[in-house]
């Protein structure tokens, strides 16, 4: 294996492990992942968190009950992205979640969040239900 396919497997995984702390509540293993210095925005509510600790505190001061269920993660090289279900105390809200790494670090996180809606009628004839929707 070249040393970029083993690096993007490294990173892969490493994400994987960083969802399946979130859904475990083991905030440690969850933040590792980040730099020091690394950037989590949330561009829907305008909001800028700036080093892994501050990362860290807001969400483990989340008082929600919160699961985390992965649907695709996809990326290569320094950018990727994973497309999760997060569930608010039991309410699904869907997100995507774009690292930029630095080396092994995530050095900018942008995530994006997005409730489910209900098709309307007009496009039923148009589309085909998504197999296996985790809702």
């Amino acid at each position: 294996m070249d040393d970029a396919m083993d690096r993007d497997s490294r990173l892969r995984a490493r994400i994987l492990q960083h969802w399946t702390a979130s859904e475990a509540g083991d905030v440690d293993v969850e933040h590792v992942i980040y730099a020091d210095d690394g950037i989590l925005d949330y561009p829907q509510s305008g909001e800028r968190y700036r080093g892994r600790s501050m990362i860290q505190a807001q969400r483990s001061g989340h008082p929600a009950d919160r699961h985390f269920t992965v649907l695709n993660i996809r990326g290569g090289g320094d950018l990727w992205v994973s497309e999760c279900v997060i569930t608010y105390d039991g309410v699904p809200t869907y997100t995507v979640s774009v690292m930029e790494f630095n080396g092994d670090r995530v050095a900018h996180e942008t995530q994006y969040f997005a409730e489910p809606f209900e098709a309307p009628a007009w496009r039923a004839a148009l589309a085909e239900p998504i197999p296996d929707r985790h809702l």
